[in-house]
């Protein structure tokens, strides 16, 4: 006849956050299996992070700093391709406001210059 597993927990229903798996320990028992975690996405293009591990979230509280994000602007959220993006977007930006910054400040010195000589 077939041995007869129990569970091994009070908890007797067949979810997600119950599961188990046959295991022979002198006898044939039940084990609880635990979920697995998740890897952490990219906030922008929700792809996977390099370099960071698939935790639970009670897990991930317990861990330190270092295991849990990478050393990078953005470091533990974004991936490095959308950092990259934001850089060059920031750059073309700043580059721009710059040039116009630049041409303000050539018109004033034109203007600065015209008085001086309008007044001698």
């Amino acid at each position: 006849m077939v041995q007869r597993l129990t569970y091994r927990r009070r908890f007797t229903y067949n979810t997600k956050s119950n599961k188990r798996k046959m295991q022979h320990r002198g006898k044939l028992v039940y084990l609880h299996v635990k979920k697995r975690g998740k890897v952490p996405k990219c906030g922008d293009c929700k792809c996977k992070l390099f370099g960071l591990k698939a935790y639970r979230p009670k897990k991930l509280m317990k861990l330190p700093k270092k295991e849990k994000t990478v050393q990078r602007a953005y470091g533990g959220s974004r991936c490095f391709y959308c950092v990259r993006e934001r850089q060059v977007s920031c750059f073309l930006i700043l580059r721009a406001f710059l040039t116009e910054e630049q041409k303000i400040v050539v018109r004033v010195l034109k203007a600065q210059e015209e008085k001086k000589t309008a007044s001698k």
